[in-house]
C-alpha cells in the first residue's frame, strides 16, 4: 500500500509513520533534542506554512524603496501614509497591527529575503525543496528534520509509542502530513485535526500472516493500526489536561495554533508542529484596486498577524512562552513588477517572520533594490539561505551541533543571529558584526567590473553571480580568507545585457547587490 493513500485513508483519525522498507541511517552521537533530563527537553519549534507563495513586498515593505515600488506596482502598493514603521527604512502592511505591536514588545524577528539557489517556481517542486532542504537541482526523499530523527531513533516506528516517547516526535495539523519530518523509511509527522474527536480504529482479529506479499500488508496495516490508536489515546488525555487562555480570533489558523497551544500546556513531549494558512497564490486580484489596504492578500496577513499575536499571547498566559518559538515561510515570494490583473506572479525570495520570547527582535538584512527598470520576470534576490534559518535554530534551540547541521542541510552552512540568549547556545556577538558593504564600481558595467568588500576576521568567504530569475550563474570566489579589503574583478563577457545580482556570504552575514550590465 502506498503511504499517501494510506495517510489519505487514515487522517480522520490520526495518521501514524509508515516503515516503507529496512534501509536505515547509521545512528550519530545522540544530542539533547529529545533528551529527558536535558534542559532543551520542552523546546519546541512551531513552523506556520503560508502556502501559495507569499507576496513579501505586501508584507515587509522597504520604505526606503517607495518610489521605485511606486513604478513597477502602483496598482497593488499600499499607500505609505498607510504602512505601520519597523525601522526608518522598513514597515509592514497596514493590516498586520499585531504583528507590528509583537515586534515592539520584543517578540518578532523579520528576516529579509529568504529563498535558495536556482530559484524554482513551480509550486510542487519548491514546496519539496524548502521541506527537503535539498538544493534545487537534486530530489531528496527525506525532510530535513526527518534526517535529524533518523539519525537519533533508527528504529522507529518499531518499538514505538513507549514509556521513553509515548508522544508522536511531529504533529501536521490538519489531513495532510507533512514532508519536513520524512525520513528515509517513516515519515515522523502525524497529522491531526481535532484532539478532541480522535476515535479508534478496529483493530481486527490478531493472529498469524502468511509470508507473502499480502501477509506482509497486513501486518503492516495492523502495526499502523495500532500506534495510530495508542497515540490517539495519549493525545487526547494531554489535550483534556491541557488548557487556553487567550482570546483567538475565528478562522482556521487561529483554531490550529489553538490546538497547539493546548497540546504544549497539556505535556505533549512532542517537538515539531506544521500548520498551514493557504490561498497565497494571488495572481489576479491580489487587492482591492479602489483602495490597496483591502482585498484578498491584506485578509490573509490579518488573518495571520491576529493568529500568530493570539497564540503568542496564550504561550505568555500559560507561562510556556520561552519553550516555544515559531516561523512562517512559503514556497516562494511573488515578483517585483505587478501584473495587469491587479496581481502577482511567481519570484524568488521574500522574508520570514520568526516570532517567540526568545527570538532576536530585529529586521536582520537589508532592504531589496527596486528599480524602476525592473523587468517583467525579476524577483526579489535571495540574501538569507532558508536552510541557515532552519541550521540555525537546530544549533541554537534545539542545540545539535555544527556539523550534524551541515550534515543534515548543506556543508555551506552559515549561522544566523536570531535565537536569543534564553536559549541553549545562541548567537549573541554576531549581531554587532557590522555589515559586510559590499561595493560593485563601475555599476552598469560594461564588460567586467571590479567587486571589493572588507572582512573582518579570517573565515571563508562566498561570492556568486545570480540572474534576475533567482539561478546562481558563477561562484566567484569560495574560500578562507585574511581580514581585511578584499577586490575582486569579474569577467562578464559571456553573459548577456541584464541585471544580474552579487551575493556575498562573509562573517555570519549575507549581503546582495544589484547590477546592470549594459
Amino acid at each position: 500500500m502506498q503511504r499517501r493513500r494510506f495517510l489519505k485513508t487514515t487522517g480522520a483519525a490520526v495518521s501514524i509513520p509508515l516503515l516503507l522498507n529496512g534501509i536505515r541511517l547509521s545512528a550519530m552521537p545522540r544530542t539533547s533534542i529529545f533528551n529527558a533530563v536535558d534542559d532543551a527537553n520542552d523546546r519546541v519549534l512551531v513552523l506556520i506554512q503560508l502556502s501559495g507563495g507569499n507576496d513579501g513586498l505586501n508584507m515587509v515593505l522597504p520604505t526606503d524603496q517607495y518610489d521605485g515600488l511606486a513604478a513597477v506596482r502602483s496598482n497593488i502598493l499600499i499607500p505609505q501614509n498607510a504602512i505601520l514603521p519597523l525601522t526608518d527604512a522598513t514597515g509592514i502592511n497596514p493590516s498586520m497591527t499585531s504583528v507590528k505591536n509583537m515586534y515592539d514588545n520584543g517578540r518578532l524577528a523579520v528576516i529579509q529575503a529568504v529563498g535558495y539557489p536556482d530559484q524554482n517556481r513551480s509550486h510542487f517542486r519548491s514546496t519539496d525543496i524548502w521541506t527537503s532542504g535539498s538544493p534545487a537541482n537534486q530530489v531528496w526523499r527525506t525532510g530535513w528534520m526527518g534526517r535529524y530523527f533518523d539519525s537519533q531513533y533508527p528504529d522507529y516506528p518499531e518499538g514505538y509509542p513507549n514509556t521513553e516517547h509515548p508522544h508522536p516526535f511531529a504533529i501536521t495539523m490538519g489531513n495532510l502530513v507533512s514532508e519536513t519530518c520524512q525520513g528515509i523509511a517513516t515519515n515522523f509527522s502525524l497529522t491531526l485535526e481535532d484532539p478532541f474527536a480522535l476515535g479508534q480504529l478496529p483493530e481486527g482479529q490478531i493472529g498469524p500472516v502468511p509470508n507473502t506479499p499480502y501477509g506482509r500488508e497486513l501486518d503492516f496495516l495492523r502495526t499502523a493500526i495500532a500506534q495510530t490508536n495508542q497515540y490517539a489515546t495519549a493525545i487526547t488525555e494531554v489535550a483534556t489536561a491541557g488548557n487556553t487562555l487567550a482570546n483567538y480570533p475565528v478562522n482556521r489558523l487561529a483554531e490550529q495554533l489553538q490546538h497547539v497551544a493546548r497540546l504544549i500546556s497539556g505535556g505533549l513531549q512532542t517537538k515539531i508542529y506544521v500548520v498551514n494558512l493557504g490561498g497565497f497564490d494571488t495572481h489576479a486580484n491580489q487587492v482591492n484596486p479602489d483602495n490597496p489596504t483591502q482585498g484578498t492578500h491584506v485578509e490573509l496577513l490579518r488573518t495571520l498577524s491576529d493568529a500568530m499575536a493570539a497564540f503568542q499571547e496564550d504561550l505568555r498566559l500559560l507561562g510556556i512562552e520561552q519553550r516555544v518559538i515559531s516561523i512562517t515561510f512559503s514556497e516562494f515570494g511573488r515578483r517585483i513588477r505587478s501584473n495587469a490583473a491587479v496581481g502577482t506572479d511567481h519570484g524568488t525570495a521574500a522574508p520570514l517572520l520568526m516570532f517567540g520570547s526568545c527570538v532576536q527582535p530585529q529586521v536582520l538584512g537589508d532592504n531589496p533594490e527596486i528599480s524602476a527598470n525592473v523587468s517583467v520576470d525579476e524577483g526579489v534576490p535571495m540574501q538569507h539561505d532558508f536552510r541557515d534559518v532552519y541550521g540555525s535554530v537546530l544549533m541554537d534551540w534545539f542545540d545539535v551541533p555544527e556539523e550534524d547541521v551541515r550534515t543534515f542541510l548543506y556543508d555551506g552552512f552559515t549561522r544566523l543571529p536570531i535565537v536569543a540568549p534564553c536559549a541553549v547556545n545562541a548567537v549573541e556577538d554576531t549581531l554587532d558584526v557590522p555589515e559586510p558593504d559590499m561595493s560593485v564600481f563601475p555599476n552598469p558595467m560594461g564588460q567586467s567590473t571590479t567587486i571589493a568588500f572588507k572582512s573582518l576576521s579570517t573565515g571563508r568567504v562566498r561570492l556568486s553571480v545570480f540572474d534576475a530569475m533567482g539561478n546562481e550563474l558563477k561562484v566567484l570566489l569560495d574560500q578562507r580568507l585574511s581580514s581585511g579589503e578584499h577586490t575582486l574583478n569579474w569577467d562578464a563577457s559571456g553573459l548577456p545585457a541584464g541585471v544580474y545580482f552579487c551575493r556575498l556570504v562573509l562573517d555570519g552575514r549575507q549581503q546582495v547587490r544589484r547590477v546592470v550590465k549594459g
